[in-house]
């Protein structure tokens, strides 16, 4: 599996922020999971960060949940953050700013709550992202977050590894490796988290084919969860290999699935 280029996905996601939202769906759904786990925490923050806010879909939908609170959102991609801006133009407490994950433009303490959704899956490792995370929040300060593991989009990754392995070109898999529900636990408790609680929920999406599955990850942005298409005239035989795989084990109806396998999680800053 190949190694995550932030560079990359700040591009990819800024080329499609105007496609996002009509394709997002799966992270819609995760969002609305989110927003269940945050009401049986029975808090009531002042101040609130989304990192990896994307189009403002979260962000937009706290002030139902703490009426009056203020709002921060960053994203990685500034085309990301500016459609963010538009959405909540009416929530005046609402600010979006453009930043890295793994360097918050905050002060220490700054907040209540940090969420995030359909984010973390874009880095290395959790450990830089995390701790700044800690640093941000208030001492009992409340980290909420879900991401996508490593069960997600299986029927691909391993269609596109058989088709590799057929080509003895198994060295070319640079698609994008998830994180498993271990490393997540392990990267809380070292951030200085208490009372960590995870679990998994999976999901279901079915496309009319690969192809239309491959444009609807490449419209939401996740250029680096599909196979990498430069490989001039031998990297076309093995798609289509990859196609013909996933089609004879993963169809059903004339339908292909696709599996998102998503974690959940929250953490209590000491």
């Amino acid at each position: 599996m190949g190694a995550i280029d932030r560079s990359r996905v700040k591009r990819s996601f800024g080329r499609q922020a105007e496609q996002y939202d009509r394709h997002a769906d799966v992270q819609r759904r995760v969002i609305l999971r989110l927003l269940e786990i945050l009401r049986r925490q029975r808090i009531k923050p002042e101040r609130i960060l989304d990192v990896g806010t994307g189009t403002g879909n979260l962000l937009s939908m706290l002030p139902g949940l703490y009426p009056d609170v203020r709002l921060f959102g960053v994203d990685l991609a500034p085309e990301m953050s500016r459609l963010a801006r538009r959405k909540m133009h009416d929530e005046k407490h609402a600010n979006l700013l453009s930043a890295d994950a793994e360097r918050l433009p905050f002060a220490d303490g700054a907040f209540d709550l940090v969420l995030s959704t359909s984010t973390f899956q874009w880095l290395e490792g959790f450990d830089m992202a995390f701790a700044e995370v800690t640093r941000v929040l208030a001492p009992g300060g409340l980290f909420c977050f879900a991401l996508f593991g490593e069960g997600t989009l299986y029927e691909l990754k391993n269609s596109y590894r058989q088709a590799l392995e057929s080509a003895g070109r198994l060295r070319d898999d640079h698609t994008h490796a998830s994180h498993a529900v271990r490393e997540v636990e392990e990267a809380l408790v070292k951030a200085g988290f208490n009372d960590c609680s995870t679990m998994t929920e999976g999901y279901l999406e079915h496309h009319e084919s690969v192809p239309a599955l491959l444009r609807s990850l490449k419209h939401i942005g996740a250029g680096n969860a599909t196979p990498d298409r430069a490989m001039g005239l031998a990297g076309r035989k093995i798609m289509r290999e990859m196609i013909d795989i996933y089609e004879r084990d993963f169809c059903s109806d004339g339908l292909v699935r696709a599996t998102y396998d998503v974690i959940y999680a929250t953490g209590r800053k000491a």
